[in-house]
């Protein structure tokens, strides 16, 4: 007897929305936890080339946890500009301090796949400062991180 596998179709799929606090969660757990469910890894019917995951919320992105010696000292981010001398540098501290929401952001976009399909999941992620979204209206559940 042979198996069949079952491949998502973008028409069925059914999402969910999730809300998740980050607060004193270390910020790569974070991301990783965030990039499956934005991918739908958790899913039995995960399909490869189908966007078959869920809408994240993440709040409270100030208050999010660095693991690591010194490393809102030490860990830098990069913006290029593409003028002579256009290369802004900031540390893992100012980030936190200024843009968490883009720190928090760009953590999980690196944990996702580049080109169209990722730009797609990517756009399923809402990352917000304090404790308060937008999304009320979707009944999102609470995702506890455990540790």
């Amino acid at each position: 007897m042979q198996r069949q596998t079952t491949l998502a179709k973008k028409e069925t799929v059914t999402r969910k929305w999730y809300v998740i606090d980050a607060k004193d969660v270390p910020l790569g757990r974070l991301a990783s936890l965030v990039a499956v469910k934005l991918m739908g890894k958790d899913k039995p019917t995960y399909t490869p080339n189908v966007d078959c995951g869920d809408y994240v919320i993440i709040v409270n992105a100030e208050k999010v946890y660095l693991s690591g010696n010194n490393k809102k000292l030490n860990k830098k981010y990069y913006n290029v500009s593409g003028y002579n001398g256009g290369l802004r540098t900031r540390t893992a501290g100012e980030m936190i301090e200024n843009y968490p929401e883009e720190m928090v952001e760009r953590s999980v976009w690196g944990m996702l796949p580049k080109g169209r399909l990722g730009r797609q999941i990517y756009k399923k992620l809402f990352v917000y400062k304090g404790e308060d979204h937008k999304h009320e209206a979707q009944k999102p559940e609470v995702l506890v991180y455990k540790k």
